[in-house]
């Protein structure tokens, strides 16, 4: 199912949550996302991935736990009552290299189950939660629809960090689309950001920040991955520099 914009911000109007499609995106992900591991041996899942030293478990791990923070946040919408979306940057590692060397069995069912926890709090937030701000580890303020691209992000993202035959460009457009949106807004919020423009050349993305920066092009999805720091900029092409610059540090 394709989502315009306005269905992935779970816009709020008149105190009546008036969207909840971009659940049906953030579902086809976690099947996505869940048909890959499921795929691996026990001992491919101690294999390699794109942000070494973290093995595959580490990243499984990593995006099951990342729910349940989310699903921290999501409460503190929801009450009133400040819970931090980790208890420590030391216990969140502690949490992921715990579970890093589960079984493929186990790490599929952590990750199922984390999402249906998350679903379920998405669905039954209360009208007046969606507008209660609440802070990201990172320091920046949130709302709970602000919380759904990064849902997203985090499953697609670290879906082609496995390594393991899902990439950048078997990412469906709109989520690309809405991820880098959502790195963006991040690397906006940083006054140390550079200045840089933004060019996808299959679909006609624009993104700037700031002016006088270079303009960076490619394909949608390589623009992604070089966002994220999972390229170098294979792929891009750049205006106004001698090469592609690293990209800017956006979490």
């Amino acid at each position: 199912m394709r989502m315009n914009d306005s269905a992935m911000r779970m816009q709020v109007g008149g105190g009546v949550m008036q969207d909840v499609t971009a659940l049906d995106a953030i579902a086809a992900a976690t099947e996505r996302f869940v048909a890959t591991v499921g795929a691996l041996s026990d001992a491919e899942v101690a294999g390699d991935t794109l942000v070494p030293p973290w093995s595959r478990g580490h990243v499984v791990t990593h995006v099951a736990r990342a729910t349940d923070s989310l699903c921290r946040l999501l409460s503190w919408a929801r009450t009133g009552i400040e819970t931090p979306q980790y208890a420590s940057m030391a216990a969140r590692a502690a949490e992921i290299e715990a579970g890093a060397r589960r079984p493929v069995a186990e790490l599929v069912a952590d990750v199922r189950e984390t999402a249906a926890r998350f679903e379920e709090a998405v669905r039954t937030l209360p009208p007046a939660a969606w507008r209660a701000e609440v802070r990201m580890r990172t320091g920046e303020l949130r709302t709970p629809a602000t919380l759904l691209p990064t849902r997203l992000r985090e499953l697609e993202i670290h879906h082609a960090d496995l390594d393991a035959g899902y990439g950048f460009r078997d990412i469906p457009a709109d989520a690309v689309r809405w991820i880098v949106g959502d790195i963006v807004e991040a690397l906006a919020r940083r006054p140390d950001t550079p200045p840089l423009r933004l060019e996808a050349t299959d679909t006609g993305l624009v993104h700037a920040l700031g002016t006088g920066g270079p303009t960076v092009s490619g394909r949608q999805a390589d623009l992604l991955g070089w966002l994220s720091g999972r390229s170098s900029g294979t792929g891009l092409t750049v205006r106004g520099a001698d090469e592609v610059p690293a990209a800017p540090f956006w979490i």
